[in-house]
């Protein structure tokens, strides 16, 4: 068989990632070697593997210190690559080489073609914020620690419900990347599906949930839609001011970039939304 045939790619794999983000500079690689992301320890565990540069896609990037229980990562093989490595020790290979900080939860093949990005339908974020006072010790790298704050949720809630719909977020999008996206000529517009709040209990820990789902979404608009929910909650607007921050098309008008330590990427959908289970 010649070097070119047994090299050709003819099959997608995915994996299902989790991580911790603190440790990373976001998911995308940098171009500088010494930054370490999420995407930057996958590919050079891969490169190990498979002894070859391997180029990966993500379903969602996620920001410096963003977590991920779901994310969904593809790459392309050979037959031969394919055949010299299961599914199943392709996973422990790749947890063995990758840092302590990112678990792969599964490996399966997919058609091939197919990306984690293109082709997925909608992606579910999760941000959780604890208001107690006391440090929540068990759970402090995956919340927004606001000290002893009083927040109406029920507040919250309805004003979570008018995000829900296409509109246009420019005003929940960081600036810069704004104005990128319409030099480029593309749209600052977005369909969320379902956004709410809630609480709920994260290991003994009393917090409070924000769940949003979208088909996709700008730089840092979740973690403004939450800091611009935690003004309402403070009783510092209404909820029908959420209006006002759509229609003004401006960042200055919401509130403030929540802290991403709060921020999980839920996870990603490939067929029309369904709740989870």
């Amino acid at each position: 068989m010649r070097i070119e045939e047994e090299n050709e790619m003819s099959r997608t794999i995915a994996l299902e990632v989790a991580y911790n983000g603190a440790p990373f500079a976001g998911f995308a690689r940098q171009a500088e070697s010494h930054v370490k992301t999420v995407q930057g320890e996958l590919e050079q565990a891969l490169e190990l593997l498979y002894r070859r540069e391997v180029k990966t896609v993500c379903a969602g990037r996620t920001d410096a210190g963003v977590h991920a229980r779901g994310q969904v990562v593809s790459f392309d093989v050979s037959d031969a690559e394919w055949e010299r490595k299961t599914p199943r020790s392709l996973q422990r290979s790749l947890n063995a080489l990758v840092d302590e900080g990112i678990a792969i939860a599964s490996v399966a093949e997919r058609p091939y073609g197919f990306s984690a990005r293109f082709d997925a339908q909608w992606r579910e974020y999760h941000y959780h914020i604890c208001a107690q006072s006391a440090r929540p010790v068990l759970v402090m790298p995956l919340v927004w620690h606001l000290g002893g704050m009083d927040l109406d949720v029920e507040a919250m809630g309805r004003a979570a419900r008018r995000f829900v719909g296409e509109h246009d977020f420019k005003s929940f999008c960081m600036a810069s990347s704004a104005h990128l996206i319409e030099a480029d000529g593309r749209s600052t517009c977005r369909n969320v599906i379902a956004c709410e709040v809630y609480p709920e209990i994260l290991v003994g820990t009393p917090v409070i949930t924000v769940r949003v789902v979208g088909n996709a979404f700008l730089h840092s608009m979740v973690r403004t839609m939450v800091g611009t929910l935690v003004e309402v909650g403070r009783g510092r607007r209404d909820p029908a001011w959420i209006d006002e921050v759509l229609a003004a098309r401006d960042r200055s008008a919401a509130g403030q970039n929540a802290p991403a330590a709060g921020l999980t990427f839920w996870r990603v959908g490939y067929e029309p939304y369904a709740p989870e289970k």
